[in-house]
């Protein structure tokens, strides 16, 4: 088969898209020609989570997310398109063509780099788990029995130990791999005189693994005192990329799998979160630092809507990694900060005072703008009046970003009550906080219900001709002039399918993205498309998306009279205006 697009095509007809989902272990219940789940990428109780086994793709009315077979696989596995493509290939025993010539020999390329490097790491992991094992690892052993951690935790987490600068190298160099591989796989580096060197030489080695459960990088922790980093990362490489990945996220993918997770509790290193994993707390992830990224915030929410960060005891004043927790709200997490006990972390308190101390701790966590309050609080002697006066004016700049009136009441209180200033007086000068200047009148912007109206109409519209309701069979979409480019390209999408003598719904996912319009077009695919109401409100949205045709036509008519030269091009704009006029007031 030398078209990739036939090939794609054939792929998603032979990989059955019920039958995906539920090898990932998500359980689906059918009703009706439709079957129902709770949702894989967002935490939920009630299920939500669509898949339409006929026209082949899923949606989620709780979250909006949707797709077909392949992208159902890239977003539950966080990979790209090829890598979906070529994991479902493997499964129906399919071998993926070349897209063109050219980009065959890089994707082959590229794979081989991959699998060898991938190989490597693995290697290497199996290398310092025996050295663990080997009698010339006390050194090793020792640290791991301070940390009191249990066999079965350090099999768990496969930690391991460098012993030399020489060993793995040696080692990795014997099973055939390259220098070169060495290096750019991070396992080692080279010195200037050009020697090659165990990138962690000496250190405890963590393992870091990806949610395919493949080693992409280790972290290494000192064992004696020395002016060398405590912790040291392998550097990033073509299979590492620390803003992309989270600690342990190969173990909570497993905890999803067997019952779902309420929330996650992140951590900043590798200790805190296989000590926590060991007292029981196993929806535990590492950031591999204060420092959050995007990506990190998007892993998260392919698991739960809700991130407990537990951060050490002086995590309340680095301001500025408390504006980073601000990533993850703006990926729609839910997020609650733990206070911990000064100068300690996670794994210090696990160690003095059990599961049920830390989990003292999550209990008391706290909403991100009550823990900003408390980082505020914990910057300024409140019992000078100077300081007092300060804590104030920058307490209110934080209640101020407050999401309610309620909310903003219950955290004046406690500034009031901490700080002494009445209660009213706080309320009068939190209308002043981030109160801009005032600025010339200018005219107010127009209206937008017509043209919200409109959008509604054209959702409607378009959900009814792509799901083929009875009522919508002689509607031409041709005939609107659609005002979203996205409803354009889906009106021209059915237009097409209908001339093929059926649209596929499915076949969308092919040519836009999944989210904005697409999604809300799909959020209507349930009984708000079924019955006599339905047909009725079916004609009201054309006669609104008539109504709006018309109207741009009139107003596209009317700025070309007046750019008309000639009295013979005035006199058709005049009429056309008054056709579309004539046609409008109907």
């Amino acid at each position: 088969m030398s078209d990739f697009s036939d090939f794609i095509r054939e792929l998603k007809e032979r990989c059955d898209l019920v039958e995906v989902i539920s090898s990932f272990g998500v359980k689906l219940e059918r009703r009706g020609y439709n079957y129902w789940a709770c949702c894989p990428f967002h935490h939920e109780k009630t299920p939500s989570f669509s898949i339409n086994a006929a026209d082949k793709f899923y949606h989620c009315f709780g979250c909006g997310v949707s797709g077909d077979v392949i992208g159902f696989v890239r977003a539950y596995e966080n990979l790209d398109f090829m890598q979906a493509v070529q994991l479902l290939a493997a499964r129906a025993g399919l071998e993926v063509p070349a897209r063109d010539e050219r980009a065959a020999e890089e994707a082959a390329a590229k794979k081989k780099v991959l699998d060898r490097l991938s190989s490597l790491m693995r290697t290497a992991a199996r290398f310092y788990l025996n050295n663990l094992y080997s009698g010339r690892a006390q050194p090793h052993i020792d640290y791991i029995s301070k940390r009191k951690l249990l066999p079965s935790t350090v099999k768990k987490f496969g930690l391991g130990a460098s012993l030399d600068y020489g060993g793995l190298p040696s080692h990795l160099l014997a099973q055939g791999f390259t220098a070169e591989e060495c290096v750019e796989a991070g396992a080692c580096v080279k010195t200037e005189e050009g020697r090659l060197i165990d990138a962690q030489g000496e250190r405890l080695i963590i393992p870091i693994i990806n949610n395919l459960d493949e080693v992409i990088a280790f972290g290494g922790r000192v064992l004696k005192p020395t002016d060398r980093a405590k912790y040291k990362n392998t550097r990033e490489t073509i299979l590492f990329n620390k803003r992309k990945n989270l600690y342990n996220i190969n173990l909570v993918k497993k905890e999803k799998r067997a019952g779902g997770l309420p929330y996650l509790i992140m951590v900043e290193g590798y200790m805190d979160a296989i000590s926590l994993y060991q007292a029981g707390f196993k929806n535990v992830v590492a950031s591999m630092g204060t420092s959050l990224t995007r990506e990190q915030a998007r892993l998260c929410k392919r698991y739960t809507d809700t991130v407990y960060i537990s951060y050490d005891g002086d995590f309340a004043g680095q301001s500025a990694n408390l504006r980073g927790l601000d990533i993850l709200k703006a990926e729609g997490l839910q997020i609650r900060v733990v206070p911990m006990p000064e100068g300690l972390d996670p794994d210090d308190v696990v160690k003095e005072r059990g599961a049920e101390g830390y989990k003292a701790c999550l209990d008391a966590a706290m909403p991100l703008i009550d823990f900003r309050l408390f980082a505020v609080e914990k910057k300024y002697d409140l019992t000078k009046s100077d300081e007092r006066r300060a804590y104030v004016k920058e307490a209110l700049t934080v209640v101020a970003e407050a999401e309610n009136n309620t909310e903003k009441e219950e955290l004046l209180k406690r500034v009031s009550a901490r700080s002494g200033v009445s209660l009213a007086a706080l309320t009068g000068d939190l209308e002043r906080v981030g109160r801009e200047p005032e600025r010339p009148m200018r005219p107010a912007p127009p209206r937008e219900e017509t043209a919200d109206g409109e959008k509604k109409a054209a959702r409607f519209v378009l959900a009814a001709c792509l799901f083929s309701e009875p009522y919508a069979a002689d509607c031409n979409l041709a005939s609107f002039d659609f005002p979203d480019e996205e409803h354009r390209l889906i009106a021209a999408y059915i237009h097409a399918g209908r001339k093929e003598g059926k649209v596929r719904p499915a076949g969308l996912f092919d040519l836009m993205d999944s989210e904005g319009e697409l999604s809300e077009i799909l959020n209507l695919n349930s009984g708000e498309l079924d019955g006599d109401a339905a047909a009725r409100y079916f004609s009201d949205c054309t006669a609104t998306l008539e109504r709006g045709t018309l109207s741009r036509l009139i107003g596209e008519e009317q700025r070309r009279y007046a750019e008309a030269e000639s009295a013979e091009e005035k006199r058709e704009c005049l009429l056309k205006i008054s056709e579309y006029t004539k046609r409008l007031k109907k």
